[in-house]
Formats: C-alpha cells, structure tokens, sequence
C-alpha cells in the first residue's frame, strides 16, 4: 500500500502518514528521527516532537485500495451478505 506524504508540523519535512481508523480525513505520522539528529545521554537518537501526531490526509488520499485474494472463489451470494 502507499501511503500519502504530509508535511510534518515540527521539522516540515515530507512523512507518511497513515489512516487512522475511524477518522476518514486523518491519518498518523510516521516516527521518523528529527532532521538535525539530536541525541540523548546514552547516544540514542531522538523522535522528531512531530511523530505520532495525528494530521489532515490531503485530498485525494482518502481512497484505499484493498486487492481480494481468491475473490474468484466466492459464493454467489456473497454479496447480500455485505
């Protein structure tokens, strides 16, 4: 699947974001590192404040296409069921 990009709020770079279940125009930013890579005291680096957050999808994006494997094999009335 591909994910659309937005602009995170913190470090403005591009990030995925992913769509967050129940909320048809908002997704999550992915975790991604801050740009000038900070450290803490154990030398790990730190998460841009920005991962996590939930954000507007842009236009467009709100559309997941799910392929079916084996939908051949369907009853016919599979479809009353939905």
């Amino acid at each position: 699947m591909k994910l659309p990009r937005v602009e995170c709020p913190s470090c403005t770079r591009s990030i995925a974001a992913e769509p967050v279940a129940g909320r048809l125009s908002k997704g999550r930013i992915w975790r991604h590192d801050a740009p000038d890579a900070r450290r803490d005291a154990d030398g790990h680096l730190l998460s841009c404040a920005g991962s996590l957050e939930i954000v507007d999808l842009p236009y467009g994006q709100l559309e997941i296409e799910i392929e079916a494997e084996g939908s051949a094999m369907l009853p016919d009335d599979a479809m009353a069921l939905f």
